[in-house]
């Protein structure tokens, strides 16, 4: 008979093949281990993220990889983005997963929660990986979420008046006095 963790493993690849199978936003995108211990998931979502130029930036779609280590299920699963994102619970080298999981938590909530986050639906500002995202969103939350789901999504006139107003609130914040190093490469190209 299989040990508890090797179960939950198989429960947790059942489950999310049965959720996401046919679920455009999230796709499983590779698997390593039988059963799988390391995931990667393809998001297409909207998030932001910085360019090279320092300018932040909107993706339509994000590499999340999913690393479910001995512990797993009572110690968290160690995720980290593989394509940058510009949030206040991401950095370069992890995910925050710390604030909400639990061992009883299934893994798929949990990758469609991501998904939440990168879209800027869910954030916490309070302890965050990436305090200068944390100031960002707390100064733009009329602008969140950057992405909403399907069922009410926003027609495609008023889109474009709120990435409009998202540039230039984004210009505004970035040329006040005083805004950190990163938001004063950003704005329009001066020639």
């Amino acid at each position: 008979m299989p040990s508890p963790r090797i179960r939950r493993l198989l429960l947790d690849e059942q489950t999310l093949e049965a959720r996401l199978s046919n679920w455009p936003l999230i796709q499983i995108t590779g698997k390593a281990g039988i059963p799988p211990e390391v995931y990667r998931f393809t998001y297409n979502i909207r998030g932001l993220f910085v360019s090279p130029s320092g300018e932040i930036l909107e993706r339509d779609q994000h590499v999340l990889e999913v690393n479910l280590s001995l512990g797993y299920p009572r110690r968290a699963p160690q995720c980290r983005m593989l394509t940058p994102v510009f949030h206040p619970n991401f950095d370069e080298s992890m995910v925050c997963t710390g604030d909400f999981w639990a061992a009883s938590e299934r893994l798929d909530d949990l990758i469609i929660r991501l998904g939440r986050m990168i879209a800027y639906q869910e954030y916490n500002t309070k302890s965050p990986l990436n305090g200068l995202a944390a100031k960002w969103a707390a100064q733009n939350i009329d602008l969140l979420p950057i992405d909403v789901p399907p069922q009410s999504r926003m027609t495609s006139k008023f889109q474009a008046k709120f990435r409009a107003e998202f540039r230039r609130r984004q210009y505004l914040l970035l040329t006040r006095r005083g805004a950190p190093a990163i938001y004063q490469t950003l704005g329009p190209k001066k020639s």
